[in-house]
């Protein structure tokens, strides 16, 4: 089985102990390693996987914890760098009733905004099946070229390439700068992964089907669509397929998103799908995968922070 490889940021989130009330209001917070990239890496880990992560941390005690962190998931961290330039990032989260999240980001700069292209080798992507990135380390630093770079790399060893623009705003100077580094990157994407609420700005479409075809004008071959409590669909070309939302008390739903599309990944590397293969699948194998990943999210909304599943965990937890 080759790996799956998540390049971007790493950080701590700071989760809290109290829900339904603004982040100003919340007294105590719960340490999480975190980072949407290494979300992805570790729900493939954890899956019986192989991931590895590309990316930087400072030479400081939150960067130090969140590399045990991602060691014991057995996650490959050869690749990820220590900087004295910054500190790694941190996050402060809150979360309303429903366990939907406000941010706070201290990152300006941040340890992995420093990675640099000279960092990033072929000796990355040996063994490599897909390179997973998002868009929170495609502003302007050091980073996006890092970024171009394991793309490039990645293509070369044979590799198809994961993109979930996973928008967060309070990160960039404008709207509109955000909006058009996703939209310089997805023509890279073989796969692009987008939730509901990010279709019409990643896409300019407020229409699904219409989205999907203007990534697919792109050159994209395969897009999944998470539609939170409305289910999830994947789109090839050819085919499309749709799942329902596993229903399950809702803790906090940090990371659902992450769990979604890295068991998803986790299922293409399983079964060896290259990037030719990924236009050709079938229904039945596309919703086969919803399904499973539905399952994972449902898992990982009914803990506090970005719990990935193991396939025990699941059998015990989520049946389906």
């Amino acid at each position: 089985m080759k790996k799956a490889v998540a390049i971007g940021e790493l950080l701590i989130d700071f989760v809290p102990q109290q829900k339904g009330c603004a982040l100003d209001e919340v007294q105590q917070f719960e340490r999480v390693a975190g980072g949407a990239p290494a979300n992805v890496a570790t729900a493939v880990a954890r899956l019986g996987g192989e991931a590895k992560m590309i990316s930087q941390v400072g030479e400081d005690a939150f960067g130090t914890h969140i590399l045990k962190v991602l060691r014991a998931a057995n996650v490959d961290i050869s690749s990820v760098f220590r900087t004295n330039r910054a500190n790694t990032a941190l996050a402060f989260v809150s979360l309303d009733a429903a366990g939907n999240r406000e941010f706070s980001f201290y990152r300006n700069p941040s340890a992995d905004l420093f990675l640099d292209e000279k960092q990033i080798t072929p000796e990355m992507f040996e063994s490599c099946a897909v390179l997973h990135f998002c868009s929170v380390d495609l502003v302007d630093y050091p980073v996006r070229g890092a970024h171009r770079r394991a793309i490039e790399l990645a293509k070369q060893a044979g590799a198809f390439i994961s993109f979930d623009p996973n928008v967060r705003l309070p990160l960039w100077s404008s709207p509109a700068d955000c909006q058009a580094a996703i939209r310089q990157f997805l023509p890279c994407a073989d796969l692009v992964k987008l939730s509901d609420d990010e279709i019409e700005f990643v896409t300019g479409c407020a229409d699904e089907r219409a989205a999907v075809e203007k990534l697919f004008a792109l050159g994209v071959r395969m897009v999944v669509v998470t539609r939170g409590a409305n289910g999830s669909a994947a789109y090839t070309p050819s085919c499309h397929a749709e799942t329902a939302t596993i229903s399950v008390p809702v803790t906090d739903t940090t990371g659902a998103g992450d769990s979604f599309i890295g068991s998803f990944l986790y299922q293409l590397t399983r079964d060896g799908v290259s990037a030719d293969e990924l236009a050709s699948l079938s229904e039945q194998t596309l919703a086969e995968y919803l399904r499973f990943s539905a399952r994972c999210a449902s898992f990982t909304v009914q803990h506090r922070g970005a719990v990935m599943p193991t396939q025990a965990d699941l059998r015990a937890a989520c049946p389906g």
